[in-house]
């Protein structure tokens, strides 16, 4: 085979490809697919120097991470400023209208999915980043290169960032879930789920087996000249990406509310699952004079579609011990259809809503559900009981463990660490940076170490061997001694950090430093009055703090001994303005904020985080915010950083 021929083969192969992946019609047999891919695959063995860059072959995946590494956009990605109905669609038009005078918008449907930022470089894919927290993300090149909506090369040798969403079609995710369930006996929650879940495999031959399509809704960072959004997007379409089912300009509320009731009407037609209408300025120019919230651009909305009711019946309820031990009863309801999907169980959130609610087992219910959101009982139809409902009891122990639950009206929590059902959420927390920072040791990490049995709590990270880990999936022979030495360098922390590690209902960095240096090793044996009679600790606190050290005493007092923690002395603050006064930081300073809070603290000033009436001093940097503004309104004492020092 020449390269000539081997190009055109390439051509054909990937005309069928995306015929048969992307359009879901194919134009060939299988047969004839897996003979001319073969037949391409063959001579890129043979000649590997030669292998094309938007090859078919490259989308099969196979190559396995350790981890994912963060990568950050070049242009921020923002999240969208959520509507709800008719009246609020149209008081956003009017703040538009204000601020830029009558102006064309675009509409289109709002896929449920995980946002994805892709880079295109000299016509190449070379980066592909989840959203992340807007600025920073997950580079996820490997698994991206394998959804064949995504195309590998395009016709354009400029810098641009292509903006979409990483989606599951329902029947694929319907495939998905019933594989899952075979295999795992767990599902995906909802198709949102299943495609970011997609995207984070280590291996990206998992990621290649999905069939995510990607749908781009906008842009990054482009040299593109056209003087409208949907110019610009119709360019890119061109490029080879897929253009959505239904898009639409529209001049007015009217315009946008028909468009918003035809796309609600084709819900069901539509195969991607999809929560609401974007709304967008078109031009360009004026999305740039309207700019930006801390949080979403201005001139863009999601109007949001109404939630879906059903009537069902409440057969029993499950109590689940969340990551952090609080029991959460859940609601298992007669299976019913909801936009496609059987629902068979409701969030409950707390006993408090089940008591407010009336809710009795045997109970006819309204369920809800919108979008992504869990489904929820929002009525309880009391009318059509017939005597043999059953009263909800609250737990007093824990479902999981056995053990007493600490029970604080609204909050029922599991306080015991050994607790299977949230062992893995300590031990992330445990190891957090702000906390006993064990680099290297991330929620995945964690995760494997517990599911393969090589530890079962915090203490047995205390215990974890070289060969514990040597040959376990990504646990090279650098990364078991990085990780061994980090957890070693936690031995001789602060008291006060180790006391935030535990993460203990109610008791934070503050309270924790307070309670070390009162009490130091022997927190494990105080009274009631003893703690509320410490400045910031009421009474809700002490008992949180009490019923963990008794669930706990023979956990903690081992943690002791593993880490032999710093004991620091209690120093009398010497005096000066800020000692026993509440301050709040906010701003940039000379320093970072952090060393300023330490030093305040050394002073015997409690730092709080938020203003209020209590609060005695604001100290403020450049650019100060809302913080000083309500300060201001309260009538509490402002000083700069240079006044503070002064002060001093």
């Amino acid at each position: 085979m020449t390269q000539q021929i081997y190009q055109q083969k390439i051509i054909l192969l990937k005309k069928w490809a995306y015929a048969y992946y992307v359009d879901d019609n194919p134009i060939a047999t299988d047969e004839e697919y897996d003979r001319l891919y073969h037949e391409v695959s063959d001579y890129e063995t043979a000649n590997p120097n030669e292998v094309a860059d938007d090859s078919p072959t490259k989308r099969v995946g196979g190559i396995v991470r350790d981890e994912f590494s963060k990568a950050k956009h070049i242009k921020r990605m923002w999240s969208m400023e959520d509507v709800f109905d008719t009246q609020e669609v149209q008081e956003w038009l009017k703040r538009t209208v204000k601020n830029i005078g009558k102006t064309p918008y675009f509409c289109e449907p709002k896929f449920d999915g995980a946002s994805m930022n892709l880079l295109y470089e000299d016509g190449k894919l070379v980066r592909a980043i989840t959203r992340g927290d807007g600025t920073v993300g997950e580079e996820v090149t490997d698994n991206v290169r394998t959804i064949r909506s995504v195309p590998l090369t395009i016709d354009y040798m400029g810098q641009i960032e292509i903006r979409g969403e990483v989606v599951i079609r329902k029947d694929d995710f319907e495939a998905i879930n019933a594989e899952r369930l075979k295999e795992r006996g767990t599902a995906f929650a909802n198709p949102r789920n299943a495609a970011a879940g997609s995207l984070r495999q280590l291996d990206s031959s998992v990621t290649a087996k999905r069939r995510l399509a990607f749908y781009p809704w906008g842009l990054g960072e482009n040299f593109l000249e056209q003087e409208k959004l949907s110019q610009k997007m119709d360019f890119v379409y061109k490029l080879g990406f897929l253009e959505p089912p239904y898009a639409k300009a529209c001049e007015n509320i009217e315009e946008i509310e028909e468009f918003y009731q035809f796309i609600i009407s084709k819900r069901d037609e539509i195969p991607m699952m999809m929560d609401g209408l974007v709304v967008k300025v078109d031009e360009v120019y004026k999305q740039e004079q309207l700019g930006y919230t801390v949080k979403y651009p201005k001139w863009m909305c999601a109007y949001k579609f109404p939630a879906v009711e059903k009537v069902t019946k409440v057969n029993s309820i499950t109590l689940q011990v969340g990551r952090t031990g609080v029991i959460v009863p859940v609601a298992e309801v007669e299976p019913v259809n909801v936009e496609g999907a059987m629902i068979a169980r409701a969030t409950l959130h707390n006993f408090d809503e089940i008591e407010r609610k009336g809710l009795m087992i045997g109970d006819s219910v309204i369920l809800i559900r919108s979008g992504d959101v869990i489904p929820k009982i929002t009525k309880v139809l009391d009318d059509r009981r017939d005597g043999t409902e059953v009263e909800i009891v609250r737990p007093i122990s824990c479902p999981t463990c056995g053990s007493e639950l600490l029970d604080e009206g609204t909050l029922i929590k599991c306080q015991n660490l050994d607790c299977p059902s949230r062992v893995v959420n300590s031990i992330i927390h445990f190891a957090k940076k702000s906390c006993m920072n064990i680099d290297g040791l991330g929620s995945r990490i964690v995760e494997m170490l517990v599911t393969e049995g090589k530890i079962k709590d915090i203490l047995g990270l205390y215990s974890l061997k070289f060969e514990d880990m040597e040959g376990m999936e990504g646990f090279k022979e650098r990364r078991i001694n990085k990780l061994l030495d980090a957890i070693a360098d936690t031995k001789g922390v602060p008291l006060a950090k180790l006391i935030s590690a535990m993460g203990i209902e109610h008791i934070g960095e503050v309270a924790g430093k307070s309670i070390a240096l009162e009490f130091g090793l022997g927190l494990i044996d105080v009274t009631e009055d003893e703690l509320v009679a410490i400045d910031g600790i009421g009474g809700e606190m002490a008992n949180s703090f009490l019923e963990f050290m008794r669930v706990n005493r023979a956990f903690v007092l081992k943690l002791f001994d593993f880490i032999e923690p710093t004991v620091e002395e209690k120093i009398e603050a010497v005096e000066n303005p800020f000692k026993g006064k509440t301050v709040v930081l906010t701003g940039i300073m000379s320093v970072g904020r952090a060393i300023v809070k330490e030093m305040m603290e050394g002073l015997g000033a409690k730092v709080s985080g938020s203003v209020s009436k209590k609060t005695d001093f604001l100290i403020y940097g450049e650019d100060a915010g809302s913080k000083l503004t309500k300060a201001e309104k309260l009538g509490v004492t402002t000083v700069t950083e240079d006044v503070m020092r002064d002060m001093l």
